[in-house]
């Protein structure tokens, strides 16, 4: 970021020279004091040395790279070749050594010679499967004296699993054939060779099995997919593989096939007898020159195709080295002197540069008292009073942004707690004003509807139990009286709303409470499948409270949560302390309340259970219950997720706490209270 400062500053004083130019007719200024001008600026300063240097080690470089590096690029390729070969041509042969000691330790495994015999395919997989499993074998077959395949347990290439055939002639393969002939070579009676089938080419391994009398039973042979063997290899070697059979064609590789064929990797059969001693190739694949070096491939004795390792020509610039003790000559003394200009130039230049960035970082990071400290007439030193003025008026400014900041800061909370306070009382308010109406509706119709029930009901009783009533007639009577009892709850229920007298506070364990309720309620949760999770400390919790109402509150949403979860599911209860308050809470997992509905459910006669299974009350008096206990009442929840209601009792609530009712004004909630108690 210093660097586009200083280009701009020195471009502007290239400006205001090229303007005070224009007085030139005037007072002519030599032109050797106008170069000196120039090569003394920031700009010379910091780009020229650089440049000069840079040029004189690239030429350098160059020089030593083309003479030097060259000569002996084309020797350690070939050799790179040759290496490749040889890793991987012991790859192959090594691969097939352990192909041996799978097929010892199959052919000695003890009941394997029986069940060849027996031509017992499940046996032989009982047997053979877990070693075929331990030590990775991707192929294995059993074959009889006939040729004939009894089972082959195989790998699939783009799976791990396992798969079985059974039934195939093994003869024709001469790895097989010269071991049920009982032929041997110099090196014994195993053999190996490369065998094509249906998964694609593979490397087998074959060795006789026989019993204790050495009388042969079978052959056991073991393969690996060339595809993975000399993916394995290419990652040894370092080069992509090749593998051709003796007539020159390829048998696999680690190219990926181009459009155009694998043709170009395959060797013309003239030049097979030259490959006893390798023959060095080149060839164009994918549009790229690539040089190959190919070898007999030899296994046992036997040649068993031809290996060739390619690679890129290109590769060559990979794999550049130098003389070091040349480079490392060449590459210090041109480390010693750009470390020589550097310092020169920290101690003229960068210094400045370096202390006005640090007192720009501590501006940045909010310490506005800060100087540079720095004079001179030269870019920097403008630049530095510059920045010095920018700061003493973005001081000012931040500082007057503070005050202002502070200032809104206080009145936001004032008016954030005076709204808090309008929409708790606006709130308090309307559930009071509904509380009230209900109250004068009780008032109103408990004397007219009461009565005539009971007497409904009565009547209903009596005329059913005379005898000269017809069945059909009983029938009718009994739904009268069911009607009419189910009216009689619902004037009960108003008889309970409506009794939301001043709570008797007393100082006692709210957990005893929890537990009672636990009790009341804990046949439906039975019923409902529901289980009930309690959190509560261990220590007694006491504050003063009316126990019989807070109860109340509580059965009546731990029965909401059971309801709520029709299929059963968890109720957590937990009792804390937070703050000045007691946070008691009931949360359930059930189908939750919508948003539309949050705002109404503490309204009297809101509901959204079935007809006939609720007065909508329970939440009314339940809120009723709390606000007279000087606490509040919360719900969250999210449909489909839950619902979790929240009581905050306070802590240092006083004995007298109740909220007094007046007694020079008539108090319609009173009115029905004495109306219900008359009935």
């Amino acid at each position: 970021m210093a660097w586009g400062r200083d280009v701009d500053i020195t471009s502007s004083a290239f400006e205001r020279s090229s303007g005070d130019s224009q007085d030139f007719g005037k007072k002519p200024v030599p032109t050797l004091n106008r170069l000196i001008g120039v090569f003394a600026s920031l700009r010379a300063k910091l780009i020229i040395p650089y440049v000069i240097l840079t040029l004189l080690i690239a030429m350098v470089g160059v020089y030593v790279i083309t003479r030097l590096v060259t000569s002996s690029l084309s020797e350690r390729f070939t050799n790179q070749l040759l290496e490749a070969s040889r890793v991987a041509g012991d790859g192959i042969v090594r691969k097939e050594r352990t192909h041996l000691e799978d097929l010892r330790l199959m052919a000695f495994t003890e009941g394997v010679p029986e069940a060849l015999v027996a031509r017992d395919p499940q046996a032989l997989q009982d047997l053979l499967f877990p070693i075929v499993l331990n030590s990775g074998i991707q192929a294995t077959t059993v074959v009889d004296l006939t040729g004939t395949e009894i089972i082959t347990l195989a790998r699939h290439p783009s799976s791990a699993e396992y798969i079985i055939s059974e039934g195939g002639d093994f003869s024709q393969f001469k790895i097989v054939s010269d071991i049920l002939k009982n032929d041997q070579d110099g090196i014994g009676d195993k053999y190996a060779g490369l065998l094509v089938t249906s998964f694609g080419p593979y490397l087998f391994t074959s060795a006789p099995v026989r019993d204790a009398n050495g009388e042969l039973l079978g052959v056991l042979l073991a393969g690996t997919s060339l595809d993975t063997l000399l993916s394995d290899m290419k990652n040894q070697s370092l080069a992509d593989v090749i593998l051709l059979d003796n007539d020159g064609s390829l048998v696999s590789t680690t190219f990926v096939e181009p459009e155009t064929g694998f043709g170009p990797v395959e060797i013309n059969p003239g030049l097979i007898n030259e490959t006893k001693q390798s023959v060095t190739l080149d060839f164009d694949l994918y549009g790229r020159d690539y040089k190959s070096t190919y070898a007999p491939l030899v296994i046992r004795s036997n040649e068993t195709g031809i290996l060739g390792v390619a690679l890129p020509s290109n590769f060559i610039l990979t794999t550049m080295a130098t003389s070091r003790t040349t480079f490392s000559l060449i590459f210090s003394a041109g480390t010693l002197a750009t470390i020589v200009v550097g310092y020169l130039l920290a101690q003229s230049i960068a210094k400045p540069i370096l202390r006005l960035r640090s007192v720009s970082q501590a501006v940045a990071a909010g310490d506005l008292n800060q100087n540079t400290g720095l004079r001179g007439t030269d870019e920097i030193g403008e630049l530095a009073g510059a920045f010095d003025i920018m700061t003493l008026r973005l001081r000012d400014r931040t500082a007057e942004a503070a005050r202002l900041y502070d200032e809104t800061l206080l009145r936001n909370k004032e008016l954030a707690e005076i709204n808090a306070r309008l929409q708790t009382a606006q709130a308090q308010l309307i559930q009071s004003e509904k509380l009230a109406s209900v109250g004068q509706l009780t008032a109103g119709i408990v004397h007219e509807v009461k009565n005539p029930l009971a007497v409904i009901k009565g009547l209903a009783e009596e005329l059913s139990e005379e005898f000269s009533v017809d069945p059909s007639m009983k029938d009718q009577l009994a739904t009268i009286r069911e009607s009419a009892t189910k009216a009689s709850t619902i004037v009960t229920d108003l008889l309970k709303f409506a009794r939301q007298s001043t709570p008797e506070l007393e100082r006692r364990d709210l957990r005893e409470t929890v537990e009672a309720s636990l009790r009341l309620t804990e046949y439906l949760a039975r019923k409902g499948k529901v289980e009930v999770k309690v959190d509560m400390p261990p220590s007694p919790v006491l504050i003063w409270y009316d126990a019989q109402q807070i109860e109340q509150v509580l059965i009546n949403l731990i029965g909401n949560a059971i309801q709520a979860m029709k299929n059963g599911g968890t109720v957590r209860i937990n009792l804390s302390e937070a703050e000045s308050s007691i946070a008691l809470s009931v949360q359930d997992n059930g189908v939750g309340i919508p948003e539309k509905n949050l705002k109404r459910i503490f309204d009297p006669f809101f509901t959204t259970k079935p007809e006939g299974e609720g007065t909508g009350l329970g939440l009314s008096v339940s809120f009723g219950i709390i606000t007279r206990h000087r606490g509040q009442i919360s719900v969250d929840s999210k449909p489909g997720l839950g619902t979790t209601f929240t009581i905050l009792l306070p802590i240092d609530q006083e004995q007298d706490a109740g909220i007094d009712e007046p007694q020079d004004e008539p108090d319609p909630l009173r009115e029905a209270e004495q109306a219900l108690e008359a009935v």
